[in-house]
């Protein structure tokens, strides 16, 4: 069973989400949040950090690496963080009763669709907003949001009195997440994540 969890992300508004939703799903365990300047530098840091990791990793830590998706292919996606932890030495698939060092996953799109697959949190942060938006159009699939999940949220807060100025991405991930419930996210996206780390923490 894992003891604490290293998280990769991106950015500074996964890293603000993260420190207030992965404490509801992991009990006594502990965890850091590492982000980076965008998914680039992500990227371009992987290799030698999990190479480092893989010199005094613990038995009972796992390291969980997040990226989004954007416009990338998700198999290459994956297929570039699968050879990166491959390369360093460390598991990414249990096997053989080992345990595994490293989880992958992918956002699909961006954060902000988690936001919208717990559309409750979002009017408890901003009561303003209609309850009735995963109902509407084009937000029934929060992964499949057009135009960018960030975008559609921004536009869906201004419309309501909020973020007139712009959508700041920090503050609306910590106001949010504050209120999420991992057990009701209808992202797909989330819902991988969420039992992967609840898979990370028990194996």
């Amino acid at each position: 069973m894992a003891q604490h969890l290293e998280i990769l992300v991106e950015e500074l508004s996964m890293e603000s989400a993260l420190r207030l939703i992965v404490p509801k799903m992991i009990g006594d365990a502990t965890f850091a949040v590492y982000p980076h300047q965008c998914k680039s530098d992500l990227l371009k840091s992987l290799p030698n950090r999990l190479r480092g990791y893989a010199a005094w990793l613990p038995a009972d830590w796992r390291i969980i690496v997040i990226v989004d998706r954007d416009d990338d292919d998700c198999r290459k996606l994956k297929g570039v963080l699968e050879r990166a932890a491959a390369t360093a030495g460390l598991k990414t698939r249990k096997a053989a009763g080992n345990a595994i060092h490293v989880v992958n996953r992918l956002a699909i799109e961006e954060l902000e669709a988690w936001f919208f697959g717990d559309w409750d949190a979002v009017k408890a942060a901003y009561p303003k907003v209609p309850a009735s938006i995963p109902e509407k159009q084009g937000y029934r699939d929060p992964d499949a949001i057009q135009g960018g999940t960030w975008e559609a949220l921004e536009k869906v807060l201004k419309r309501h009195g909020y973020f007139q100025t712009g959508l700041r991405k920090i503050e609306a991930a910590r106001s949010i997440a504050l209120h999420m419930d991992p057990e009701r996210n209808r992202s797909r996206s989330f819902r991988v994540f969420r039992d992967a780390i609840l898979e990370a923490i028990k194996d």
